[in-house]
């Protein structure tokens, strides 16, 4: 095969500028690989050739290189020269900003007076939670939980702080378990965390700059939060249809794919999804819209944040292939959690990204809380191990599955002609939407006084939708029932 000819670079560094030489070179570099005008594949000139160019000693292009070659922007291959090996994640970092500049910095943004009474009245015993994101209690695999405890009692004989990438007896079980969503990772490319959203955090502390554009689906459960917001970042919604993110939608939002010369190296925007049980809808992207949402991303150099909370929770159909299956440039970071399967206080989430994202992610955790819980790693990755976990989630399913029957049942009895709904595939959530408008600030607060705890569908949205998130996961058929019969007589 014809090897490729060398990228032509015509600039030189500004030797009057008080910036390093090497640091405005790796700068440079950056800037025309984010701006698409270099891509994927490209070749660079020898280093003898970029030294003279550029006007420097080898040795200064050498530092530049492997700079890069450390973020894995770029990689050498034998016989082959370097050539350009990522332009989205890898990008940002380079000069990712330090957490240390934020721990003083008071950054952390006051949730919406409705999110703030839902976090209160959650532990209110006499509140029936209809809208919950959480499993029902009474589902805890408590059998399954006294032999783990029992074989943990055994054999742990201390917990010391863990490595802050996690114990690798959990990493290598959850490389094995992400083969289930059709990802071939290794144990090196995933860090453990504190539940998904410490994950969150610490991607938007770690590589997102301020100023940044989140996407997401409009609405989103990123939208309840205020993780990027916190972080200097701004929040955009696209629009989504009944097979999820709608992907011309989102071209629609996003900057041309022109090449820009110049174009800054790192920023810019990332791209936040739920593609699988989407959380408020319920929605699950088929594998034609994940295929053609890879294909615009790579196209625009947008970077992509997959949420796989629910991905294990599919009860009815195939389970779809995860969005880093699609991905073969690195552009994909995953997230996946224990919270919504088997018991969110475990606080047990993982992150599938390159080595080096991991790495820097890393970094930032040991700041935050020095890795998380030894004991609660322990006991996921029993679970994982010995097959338990397998068994637990055949049971889930078939219990989530009657438990949509029901309320679908229940919802068709009460509100056919008054409101339209989606059928969820798996997951927590149907999202329902009323026909006529209605005061979900009073229905909220009615609702509450009659012992019925609601999540408002514009929580999660970027504008009002008069919708709620129902969840048949936290209550009984029968519970759902009673609370639904109140909200219809309410509203």
């Amino acid at each position: 095969m014809a090897r490729s000819a060398p990228l032509d670079i015509d600039w030189r560094p500004d030797r009057e500028s008080g910036k390093p030489v090497t640091e405005q070179i790796v700068d440079y570099l950056c800037g025309r690989i984010a701006s698409g005008e270099w891509p994927i594949g490209s070749r660079l000139p020898s280093q003898r050739a970029m030294a003279e160019r550029f006007g420097v000693n080898r040795s200064t292009i050498i530092a530049a290189i492997e700079e890069l070659t450390d973020y894995g922007i770029v990689e050498g291959r034998h016989g082959a020269g370097t050539r350009i090996a990522s332009n989205t994640w890898s990008l940002m970092l380079s000069g990712a900003p330090d957490w240390a500049d934020y721990v003083s910095s008071g950054f952390f943004k006051a949730n919406n007076d409705t999110i703030q009474a839902i976090n209160r009245l959650e532990f209110d015993p006499a509140k029936v939670r209809l809208g919950t994101g959480e499993l029902d209690p009474r589902l805890f695999p408590r059998d399954m939980w006294r032999r783990v405890a029992r074989e943990a009692a055994d054999e742990i004989d201390s917990l010391g702080y863990p490595p802050p990438e996690g114990l690798d007896v959990l990493r290598e079980a959850v490389a094995v378990h992400m083969k289930q969503w059709d990802v071939d990772c290794r144990p090196e490319q995933v860090l453990i965390s504190s539940g998904a959203l410490q994950g969150l955090q610490m991607i938007s502390m770690s590589l997102l700059s301020a100023g940044s554009t989140v996407y997401a689906e409009a609405p989103s459960y990123i939208k309840s939060l205020q993780v990027f917001q916190s972080a200097g970042m701004k929040l955009a919604g696209v629009p989504m249809d009944a097979r999820g993110l709608n992907v011309d939608a989102l071209r629609g939002v996003l900057p041309a794919p022109d090449v820009v010369p110049g174009a800054p190296a790192r920023g810019g925007a990332v791209l936040y999804t739920i593609p699988t049980n989407h959380n408020p809808t319920g929605v699950t992207m088929p594998a034609d819209r994940r295929r053609a949402l890879i294909d615009a991303c790579v196209e625009r150099r947008l970077p992509i944040i997959e949420d796989c909370a629910y991905q294990d929770l599919v009860f009815e159909g195939e389970t779809p292939r995860s969005l880093k299956t699609y991905d073969s440039t690195g552009m994909v970071i995953t997230l996946g959690s224990a919270s919504k399967s088997l018991a969110p206080g475990l606080r047990i989430g993982w992150i599938v990204a390159d080595e080096r994202i991991v790495h820097r992610l890393a970094d930032v955790k040991m700041q935050m809380d020095y890795g998380a819980s030894t004991l609660s790693q322990w006991v996921f990755a029993r679970f994982l191990t010995s097959g338990l976990y397998s068994e637990y989630l055949d049971t889930l399913r078939a219990e989530l599955r009657r438990r949509r029957d029901a309320a679908l049942g229940t919802l068709d009895g009460l509100f056919s002609g008054r409101a339209h709904w989606n059928v969820p595939h798996g997951g927590f959530y149907i999202w329902l939407t009323f026909d006529g408008p209605v005061k979900m600030g009073r229905l909220f607060q009615r609702a509450s006084e009659r012992g019925v705890l609601l999540n408002p569908g514009d929580i999660y949205d970027f504008e009002s939708d008069n919708a709620l998130r129902l969840s048949y996961a936290y209550v009984t058929p029968e519970e759902f029932a009673r609370a639904a019969a109140v909200l219809a007589e309410l509203v």
